[in-house]
């Protein structure tokens, strides 16, 4: 299946070493098989997965790079589990937004997307802030809600309510519906 879809995931290239990162990192371990599960699922149905991270001040360094400073820190088990591969999108973000100061919207509108899954961390400022601007843009949006996580659980928990309620975003889980079925969905 080939669609007008692509996967979003954000954040998770992190290193986890500032304060509260050891409260994100117990919560994003609870979610890394549900978000891989569901990267190999989009990649099998050929959705493009792009990543979309900080940067972290590192102007000048390349993702690979990147990836390799963040893995010296607390976060490595993440990025063991969802490092990128050479067929994916990576996409540096200087603030919380993916589309802020970013070519995200321009690879976006070049692969003819219109519809986002969004997985990432932290639910309740990346991703928020990331499904926020893509709904001001237009795009349809599945943030699944065993697919982020925060620092604290009902922060995470109220996120998920602000992104169904005001941006329309359906959070149902991906052990409830699938890509296909999402994306049949949202064609009806």
């Amino acid at each position: 299946m080939s669609s007008n879809t692509a996967l979003l995931l954000i954040d998770f290239i992190n290193s986890m070493d500032f304060e509260g990162g050891e409260n994100l990192l117990e919560n994003t371990k609870d979610i890394v098989p549900d978000v891989k599960a569901l990267k190999q699922e989009a990649k099998s149905q050929n959705v493009p997965v792009i990543y979309v991270n900080d940067n972290f001040g590192l102007w000048q360094d390349h993702v690979d790079d990147l990836i390799e400073d963040v893995k010296k820190g607390q976060g490595r088990p993440v990025i063991e589990e969802l490092e990128p591969s050479k067929d994916e999108y990576f996409i540096l973000k200087p603030k919380h937004s993916g589309f802020y100061g970013t070519q995200l919207d321009i690879l976006l509108q070049q692969l003819e997307v219109e519809q986002l899954i969004i997985a990432g961390i932290a639910g309740d400022i990346c991703v928020l802030f990331t499904a926020n601007d893509a709904y001001m843009r237009g795009y349809d949006l599945w943030v699944p809600e065993n697919t982020s996580a925060s620092e604290h659980k009902e922060d995470n928990e109220n996120a998920l309510r602000i992104v169904k309620r005001s941006l329309q975003a359906d959070i149902s889980s991906t052990k409830k519906c699938s890509i296909e079925d999402y994306v049949r969905n949202e064609k009806q």
